[in-house]
């Protein structure tokens, strides 16, 4: 399934009717195999999920096209004095990837968060050396290249290299093309 040009675009809170689309691309090993969760097995995983990790987040959205969703944007504030900055990760059924939908989503997140937490000055990612798609994302978005994070985090058993990013509260979201 592609978008196309007359489909919306949207950010809102996960629901639990959002089940049977959440389970196409959370079952996807492509999706979840950058994830610091469980690929997603069945239809009462992922209730449980939307219901226990999802909906009770603070800031975490469902991507949807046409209302249905296909991915998933969140928000992790720090607390104390860690206010001042918070994580942002992001994921989407492959079969849009590379269509600029997740770069248009980031950047609608970009628009609110700033407004939803307003003492957080600096949102920073975090992308794997080997996944392009997610750099180019975040180059696109506006985020700058901080850095080269050398077996920084274990994922799925193994060490990892990371880039790390960020935005600042000041920095201009890019216009589209």
């Amino acid at each position: 399934m592609n978008s196309s040009s007359s489909s919306t675009i949207t950010l809102r809170p996960f629901r639990l009717t959002d089940v049977d689309d959440f389970i196409l691309w959370a079952r996807d090993n492509r999706v979840t195999r950058l994830f610091r969760w469980n690929t997603i097995t069945s239809k009462e995983e992922a209730l449980t999920f939307i219901r226990e990790v999802c909906i009770p987040h603070r800031w975490r959205r469902s991507i949807c096209i046409d209302n249905r969703s296909i991915g998933f944007v969140s928000i992790f504030p720090g607390s104390g004095d860690d206010r001042c900055r918070a994580d942002i990760g992001y994921a989407i059924a492959a079969s849009y990837w590379g269509q600029g939908i997740t770069t248009k989503v980031v950047k609608m997140a970009l628009s609110q968060v700033f407004l939803d937490f307003p003492d957080i000055v600096r949102l920073q990612a975090y992308a794997d050396v080997e996944n392009k798609g997610s750099q180019r994302v975040l180059q696109k978005a506006g985020f700058m290249k901080e850095g080269h994070l050398r077996k920084y985090s274990f994922l799925m058993g193994d060490l990892q290299d990371l880039f790390v990013y960020s935005f600042l509260s000041t920095d201009s979201i890019p216009e589209d093309p």
